[in-house]
């Protein structure tokens, strides 16, 4: 179908989700067994009543998806999205955190592989079970020069927020310099599914020997999050420009 949605954008914190309604107030919700959803035109036309576009800008069918945190919501979400809209292009927006003198708080990452760092194996092979969950993410079609300031880099992901004492250890073992919930798991399928994916996740806050100011403190989080999230959504027509 001419008109069917080419992209699917997955939002997963609720935070996060959010930010991504007050960009888009007038969106018309619709539900799913993981979260509400609307369908846009994206980027929206200066003018909705004009029927040509501006010149030059390409308006793209595009789904809105909350697909929910964690992994397991995450991975549901993802193959649900993939079979339900059949997407061109899967995109995961959303936050981070990052490893204090690493990174910087409201840096831009794109990840380029995952690892989900959050197994514990006692039976078998380790770094075996490590490498099963871990992704390298197809990112060949993306044309240089990239529209927004990144880093290309890899990200952990697990079912927990990061603990100081682990960080200098997930440091050294896989290079990273931040982690999430949910990455590793929607990159995996995606995988798996053979459909494009792009993760861009902005650094909501910085965790080093003190723990992070988001820690005990939702709001700060919030307000970080839609902070994060506006840029990532205005940023977003530029990366679809190179599909």
């Amino acid at each position: 179908m001419e008109n069917k949605p080419q992209v699917v954008v997955l939002i997963s914190a609720d935070g996060e989700w959010q930010a991504v309604q007050a960009h888009f107030p007038a969106a018309g919700l619709q539900s799913s067994p993981y979260g509400d959803w609307f369908e846009t035109i994206f980027p929206a036309p200066a003018v909705e009543t004009d029927p040509e576009p501006a010149a030059g800008t390409a308006y793209r069918p595009l789904i809105f998806f909350h697909g929910g945190w964690g992994k397991i919501a995450s991975a549901g979400a993802t193959q649900y999205a993939i079979d339900r809209w059949q997407p061109d292009l899967l995109v995961n927006l959303g936050t981070c955190g990052g490893f204090a003198g690493q990174v910087e708080k409201g840096e831009i990452l794109l990840v380029e592989r995952t690892v989900v760092y959050d197994i514990i194996e006692q039976m078998g092979d380790f770094d075996a079970h490590i490498a099963h969950y871990s992704t390298q993410i197809d990112l060949s079609w993306l044309e240089l020069p990239y529209p927004q300031p990144v880093r290309r880099t890899l990200l952990v992901s697990g079912d927990r927020d990061l603990l100081v004492e682990e960080i200098p250890d997930l440091a050294r073992r896989y290079g990273a310099v931040a982690g999430d919930w949910e990455s590793g798991a929607i990159a995996w399928v995606a995988a798996r599914q053979g459909v494009r994916l792009l993760i861009l996740r902005g650094v909501s806050d910085v965790v080093g020997d003190s723990g992070s100011a988001a820690y005990g403190d939702l709001s700060y989080f919030q307000r970080s999050a839609a902070e994060i999230m506006k840029r990532l959504i205005t940023g977003l027509p530029g990366w679809l420009a190179r599909m």
